[in-house]
């Protein structure tokens, strides 16, 4: 058993309604959970991005060579990297497309959600998602809310949380626990746009995920 969680782990967890099992974001799940799979690859060093290398995908992604990889998330999506330089843009849709069963399934696999199976009229079967042991995603909103609402200085990993459901326009679904409010979008912002002190993977991908989850939520309501 995995003991220490991905931040694709627990973006996922946060976004996750433990009321009606849905997900926040599903529009452009795909880019945001690919983006957090890069940042923590960037945040491990095991990714870099060469800030004069642009192209129409945006900044080029490069692999970092060394010992494969334990986690096989992870170890999957440096392979992904290493195969060729990719701007982040498609890097964004080849690591994320697929992830979001493959995410829910660990935190099934973890004991943090549950899987039930019931018969709808005795006939069809259907599958809900609901959440199980909340412990952890009760540390993990307490961790942002200390952040937006108190102005703790955060951790690398919890900056990555915050930058990536600002990105994704999905911080604002977690109203209840963390109020919406014009500090917290200011602060939530700040951490966006940061390069949270890492490789500069960081930034890129969160600026990326911000600019595709904008142009898509204009396409949808044009």
């Amino acid at each position: 058993m995995r003991n220490e969680t991905l931040i694709v782990e627990d973006l996922l967890l946060l976004m996750f309604d433990d009321t009606s099992g849905a997900i926040a974001g599903e529009g452009t799940l795909y880019y945001t959970l690919g983006g957090a799979v890069l940042v923590e690859l960037g945040l491990g060093k095991h990714v870099r991005i060469d800030e004069n290398d642009k192209g129409l995908n945006g900044l080029k992604v490069h692999a970092v060579a060394g010992p494969p990889l334990e986690d096989p998330v992870l170890r999957a999506a440096h392979d992904q990297v290493a195969k060729r330089e990719r701007g982040v843009q498609t890097l964004l849709i080849e690591i994320g497309t697929g992830l979001r069963e493959t995410v829910l399934d660990r935190l099934v696999e973890r004991g943090m959600l549950r899987r039930e199976t019931k018969k709808t009229l005795g006939l069809f079967r259907t599958t809900a998602t609901t959440a199980a042991d909340t412990g952890h995603k009760k540390a993990l909103v307490e961790r942002v809310r200390a952040v937006l609402v108190d102005g703790a200085e955060p951790d690398a990993r919890t900056a990555a949380l915050v930058g990536l459901l600002s990105a994704s326009g999905t911080l604002p679904s977690l109203h209840r626990s963390i109020p919406w409010s014009g500090k917290v979008y200011t602060r939530a912002k700040e951490l966006e746009q940061s390069s949270w002190g890492a490789e500069a993977v960081n930034s890129a991908v969160v600026r990326t995920v911000s600019a595709i989850s904008v142009g898509t939520a204009v396409a949808v309501s044009s």
